[in-house]
């Protein structure tokens, strides 16, 4: 169907509507276009980039301060009396310290079986972790009773000058 014109000179009737933006025959704007596909291509950089960076944040290693990779002292005989011990950091890992019969031993003091930090407990002188109540032995880091499939891995202990050193890969 042919637009109403009047007096059939070709001139639009009023009904038609002025120009706009959703009419084919209406003027481009350069300007929009431009407007229009920055927004697009930065809505598609910005949400490949959201997807890239956990990708490569988790491929890509942090990389670490070289701390940890030195003796640490745990503290002094004193602080440690025996049939105790205490959880002390040797750089980023916590090691636990005992003071036995056998002399002060050192062991990680991560349990084997899910990561929980140990400690010691002075009433029935285990390392006992305080997830699953898994014991280990204070002398050996052997497992006594509960869940940990392994043994507390050892950690080199020197004394020196009433000192009580950690000495990290010398377990």
């Amino acid at each position: 169907m042919e637009p109403a014109t009047i007096g059939g000179d070709g001139q639009r009737s009023r009904h038609d509507g002025p120009p706009g933006p959703g009419r084919a025959d209406a003027p481009s704007s350069p300007a929009r276009r431009r407007f229009l596909r920055f927004l697009v291509g930065f809505s598609a950089t910005s949400t490949i980039g959201m997807i890239v960076a956990p990708v490569v944040g988790f491929l890509v290693p942090p990389r670490t301060q070289g701390g940890g990779g030195g003796r640490a002292v745990a503290g002094t005989l004193q602080d440690i009396p025996a049939n105790t011990g205490k959880v002390v950091a040797m750089g980023s890992a916590p090691v636990i310290v005992v003071n036995t019969e056998a002399g002060v031993k050192a062991f990680s003091a991560v349990c084997t079986h899910l990561g929980c930090i140990v400690d010691f407990d002075t009433t029935t002188r285990h390392i006992i972790c305080p997830c699953h109540d898994g014991h280990f032995n204070p002398s050996s880091g052997a497992v006594l009773s509960g869940p940990p499939p392994a043994p507390l891995p050892p950690v080199a202990v020197a004394i020196e000058n009433d000192e009580i050193v950690l000495v990290p890969g010398g377990g």
